[in-house]
């Protein structure tokens, strides 16, 4: 029966590298029913063909890009993709997200996902226009960066393709290279442009004339303008745009510091005396010079930066940087020449590098220097705290894999190992992904957030802004008066797991649909059943209509997710933070003192989740409880399942 679903291009396309041979399909009605799209269709399939014996760089492993229902539809905002695989830094699950306007285009062309495994015997990039799929030798754009291989593309197709390629990260297998789309748009975390370019597969390039049908017209663009309302306006959407519109994300830098949360000095602090110079006042006043948003989004929370005509990154123009790339390059290295910030930015955007595991290789190398572990002499300069033109420096040599480059190309994780001295207990990782731009000591449930996610070290798969800011009206509407109190304190590990639960399986929703997390995570104005709202409507299909079958697709994804990496013989001892986190009082600012009580936060998400507190492996009743029985049997037959 010919799928019927609306929101749908309707078909999916598998492509193999080795034989060169691509082949068009009809989605599966189950996939759409049980996972909804993007991360959660990435699960089914990377769970179903990617045993666990194979390597992230193997020709076997595969390469997901995925989108959603309401991608391309012009619900806010909705201009994302996610990219699914078995991550070359971690070994485990592999997620990455990106905005703009390539995932949009891949519907328009025809298609959901495309499922890309092999290897080419040369270099080659994917053309996708209208239904029609075409593999083309890349060989003159094999050593170009990603503006240069962007532009190359277009002078040949035309401007009006969308491109998603690698540099030189991605060719030399640097194990935190990302994709980049249109220039400056990152699928950044976990190494997938690593895995493109195992396959030799330089760019996907899609272009569509066609259009997305709907099952309710008027009710989406309903919808659809009641969200652009709460975005601007109400109690929290209208303070959230205009910062948002103003600084972007950097504007989370000012408050991070004042609440002691602002990772510094390879995470030993949270609090950065020099914040205010690559804070959001001064890149606003000197730097920001335009504003760009994804696809349907009023917030315009990205900006083209340009630093002026005096010092030595004179006249160079960026989009960005994130607050999170002000924390990785800034802040944890004890950088606060900002230019600097922006130049490592504009190179990892150029060359296709991750810039929170860069950054996290940066202050890694820093702290080796400053406690002896790597010399001058194993650098070929020095390194010191805050030292931006010998972070420049760095960044370029990890990119081409040059000398002390080459060791950290490979992740801190591995790095560690390879330099040894005691550098493990600097190396500031979950699972083998450097931490995102959190600390758990003044924020408990972050630090819940990192030692769970599938991922690693990782934000956007499960942190609550609620107990961040204080949010205790949508807590109380929530979860309750009782509980309020406890979870809108940010020191508080009381009820944390709950919580920590509930936003993963919120994520996992909207990461199936897929939206950006703006009105999800910040402001915290959209929730389960707001999207048993819009996707019923794009869709048609009722069943999503219902909160608690949403809850249920949620958790069946985490629970897949969490299946993939446990059949790799990950578990509770996996679901652990650094030791500066659990055993290193903070040591200055409001959570003075504390480190992360993580065993009661993790003993309750445990409990919330069903699964084996000892073990923290799933049980076969819980995994029936969501259809995944034969994830079950699966686990059961590699000891993967809780007795």
């Amino acid at each position: 029966m010919a799928f019927t679903y609306k929101g749908y291009a309707g078909k999916y396309l598998r492509v193999d590298l080795t034989r060169g041979k691509t082949l068009e399909l009809e989605l599966p009605k189950e996939w759409a029913r049980g996972y909804i799209g993007g991360s959660g269709m990435g699960a089914r399939i990377l769970y179903d063909e990617v045993p666990r014996n194979v390597g992230p760089l193997s020709p076997d492993n595969i390469l997901i890009f995925a989108t959603g229902p309401v991608t391309g539809t012009a619900y806010p905002p909705s201009g994302r993709y996610c990219v699914v695989t078995k991550a070359p830094l971690t070994g485990i699950w592999g997620e990455a997200h990106s905005g703009g306007y390539w995932g949009p285009e891949l519907k328009y062309a025809g298609y959901d996902l495309i499922i890309i495994r092999g290897r080419a015997p040369r270099p080659m990039y994917l053309f996708i226009e209208d239904g029609k799929v075409e593999l083309r030798g890349a060989k003159r754009l094999w050593g170009k960066n990603t503006a240069e291989t962007t532009d190359a593309i277009e002078g040949e197709l035309g401007r009006d393709v969308r491109v998603a390629c690698i540099g030189m990260a991605g060719e030399r297998l640097v194990k935190f290279a990302c994709i980049i789309n249109e220039r400056s748009r990152a699928a950044g975390r976990t190494g997938v442009g690593a895995v493109m370019g195992s396959k030799r597969l330089k760019a996907v390039v899609v272009r569509g004339s066609g259009s997305i049908e709907v099952a309710n017209f008027d009710r989406v663009w309903e919808l659809t303008k009641e969200a652009h309302e709460r975005y601007t306006g109400g109690e929290w959407g209208k303070a959230s745009h205009d910062a948002l519109y103003r600084f972007g994300t950097p504007g989370l830098v000012s408050w991070e510091n004042e609440i002691g949360r602002l990772p510094t000095k390879g995470h030993r602090t949270g609090v950065f005396d020099r914040a205010a110079d690559i804070g959001p006042e001064v890149f606003e006043r000197e730097f920001i010079i335009h504003r760009r948003s994804c696809m349907n989004c009023r917030i315009q929370c990205k900006k083209v930066a340009r630093v002026g005509r005096s010092g030595p990154y004179a006249g160079l123009i960026t989009e960005g940087p994130e607050y999170e790339t002000i924390v990785a390059l800034g802040s944890n290295c004890l950088v606060s020449n900002f230019p600097a910030v922006m130049q490592v930015n504009q190179l990892c955007n150029l060359h296709g590098m991750d810039t929170i595991s860069c950054g996290g290789a940066v202050s890694f190398a820093m702290e080796c220097f400053e406690r002896g572990a790597l010399s001058e002499r194993d650098i070929g300069f020095a390194l010191g705290w805050g030292d931006g033109d010998a972070m420049v420096r760095l960044v370029g040599m990890m990119a081409s894999r040059e000398g002390v480059g080459d060791v950290l190309a490979e992740g801190i994780r591995a790095a560690a190992k390879r330099i040894g001295k005691g550098s493990g207990r600097w190396a500031i990782q979950v699972k083998g992904l450097e931490a995102s731009g959190q600390d758990g000591r003044a924020h408990q449930s972050v630090g819940l957030t990192h030692a769970i996610s599938v991922i690693g070290a990782a934000h956007l798969r499960a942190l609550s802004s609620l107990d961040e800011l204080d949010y205790r009206k949508t807590i109380t509407e929530r979860y309750g008066k009782a509980r309020a109190a406890a979870l809108g304190d940010r020191l508080s590990t009381k009820y944390k797991g709950m919580l920590v639960k509930d936003v993963e399986d919120l994520y996992a929703v909207v990461d199936a649909l897929i939206t950006c997390k703006y009105g999800t995570m910040w402001p915290p104005i959209f929730y389960f059943e707001d999207y048993a709202e819009i996707l019923p409507a794009v869709t048609g299909v009722e069943e999503f209509g219902s909160v608690k079958e949403l809850r249920i697709i949620a958790e069946r994804i985490v629970n897949l997710k969490r299946a993939f990496n446990a059949r790799l013989g990950l578990g509770r001892k996996d679901d652990t933070l650094p030791e500066r986190m659990l055993k290193e009082p903070m040591p200055e600012g409001p959570a003075k003192g504390r480190v992360v009580d993580l065993k009661p936060m993790l003993d309750e998400y445990y409990r919330e989740r069903g699964w084996d507190v000892r073990t923290g492996l799933q049980r076969r009743a819980t995994l029936e409880r969501f259809g995944l029985a034969d994830v079950a049997r699966d686990l059961k037959r590699v000891g993967a399942l809780a007795k």
